[in-house]
């Protein structure tokens, strides 16, 4: 059985996807990974990753075609603009019997992949405090709990969209076919208020589609978050730990990455872990120095 990672990612982001990466890569130099490309515009993010860390693009580029297609068929554009934001959904059809599903503006503090490990106990896990913190938000809209959609204890199940896993096998095309069309039908079950895209349509179709999940923070005691817009978190050793446990991952999830965004410094240690010191000198410094080099 073989098991792994897909990322989506374009030349657009490039620098995050070389970031995440090269976190997953320090810590697990094997685990297969797998590029879906976002749009056309992927050549030089996978020339880059498949030089730097093995990274393969996905193997049938005409089945994301052809689903990027069909949601834009399925989905009115004043719904869902952007199709090809949906194309991470068709990691359920891809190479990889388990796999673990990883957005580009993350990056990792552990061998990631043992985490499939949790498979053998349910068909899909999540790994984040949405359902604590944001609850519905940026998922449903009141009215799904109001008309009972879903349970209680279902919705407590919601999740973020950018890391997640699961097998291959487990929701069929002509299931997802038909979740998909019920979502389309029923705007008025999704909060697209703050701009999420893909996010409510994924919680609705793993919801109703798989009735055996799990959420690694979900232990006794709580897990540690992940998310960067969590001030609390203590660094050692270029990892968060977050009150004495280390955090499996940190996500920039709505944070616009640049100088000044939170954990930052954190971020730049991981995009530039091969490039040597000179990648950490300021700018400024640069230009004032730039006989400067990585060997001073």
């Amino acid at each position: 059985m073989s098991s792994g990672i897909y990322i989506v990612a374009n030349d657009r982001v490039i620098d995050n996807a070389i970031a995440l990466l090269n976190s997953i890569r320090y810590y697990d130099p094997e685990v297969p990974i797998y590029l879906i490309p976002f749009n056309d515009n992927y050549h030089k993010v996978a020339e880059q990753l498949a030089t730097l860390h093995n990274v393969q693009i996905f193997p049938d580029l005409e089945l994301i075609d052809t689903f990027t297609k069909r949601i834009g068929e399925i989905f009115d554009r004043n719904f869902l603009a952007l199709p090809n934001k949906m194309r991470k959904l068709v990691a359920w059809f891809g190479p990889l019997d388990e796999f673990i599903y990883i957005d580009t503006d993350i990056v990792v503090f552990e061998k990631i992949a043992d985490n499939l490990d949790k498979l053998s106990e349910v068909d899909f896990f999540c790994c984040d405090y949405h359902y604590a913190n944001e609850k519905l938000r940026n998922i449903f809209s009141p009215f799904v709990k109001e008309q009972q959609i879903f349970s209680d204890t279902q919705l407590q199940d919601v999740f973020n969209s950018g890391f997640w896993a699961s097998r291959k096998g487990v929701i069929t095309e002509q299931q997802m076919d038909e979740a998909l069309r019920e979502c389309a039908a029923h705007r008025e079950y999704f909060d697209f208020s703050q701009g999420v895209t893909d996010q409510p349509i994924l919680n609705y179709l793993v919801l109703k589609l798989i009735s055996k999940r799990g959420n690694l923070v979900k232990i006794p005691g709580g897990g540690p978050g992940s998310w960067a817009g969590s001030r609390n978190f203590q660094q050692q050793d270029y990892a968060l730990y977050d009150r004495g446990q280390r955090l499996k991952y940190l996500h920039w999830a709505g944070t616009r990455m640049k100088t000044g965004s939170p954990y930052w410094q954190l971020w730049e240690h991981y995009r530039y872990l091969h490039e040597g010191k000179f990648a950490f000198i300021p700018k400024l410094t640069r230009r004032l120095f730039p006989f400067v080099s990585a060997r001073t």
